[in-house]
């Protein structure tokens, strides 16, 4: 059973920054990618960033320069920093692994952290 752990949300200022944190429970070489996903109240889940087996990195138009995204892999964990925050980044964030097998792509999530900028 694959297990995500995240921790790192709070709340901050408009322009500061957090770091969060996803650890699964083993090895991290078992997904072809890991990512982040967050959803504001009334609003749909959306992609943050992905970051596949080959450390290629994609982000989302709105977070582009501002985060990043990154993994150690001895630690099985992936992270988001997350400067120069906003506050239409006001949201609870989704840790996100996905893996094909026999054709089929499987999901696993996170229990979310949130994360709330505000003046």
């Amino acid at each position: 059973q694959v297990q995500l752990v995240e921790s790192g949300g709070g709340l901050v200022h408009p322009g500061e920054s957090l770091r969060l944190s996803c650890t699964a429970s083993g090895s991290i070489f078992r997904f072809n990618a890991m990512g982040w996903y967050r959803q504001a109240p009334g609003k749909q889940r959306e992609l943050v960033t992905t970051i596949v087996r080959g450390d290629s990195k994609n982000y989302a138009d709105s977070v582009k320069g501002r985060f990043t995204i990154s993994r150690d892999n001895a630690k099985n964990t992936v992270y988001l920093q997350m400067n120069s925050l906003k506050p239409e980044d006001t949201a609870v964030y989704y840790c996100n692994a996905f893996r094909f097998q026999f054709g089929r792509r499987y999901d696993f999530w996170g229990q979310g952290t949130q994360v709330t900028v505000s003046s």
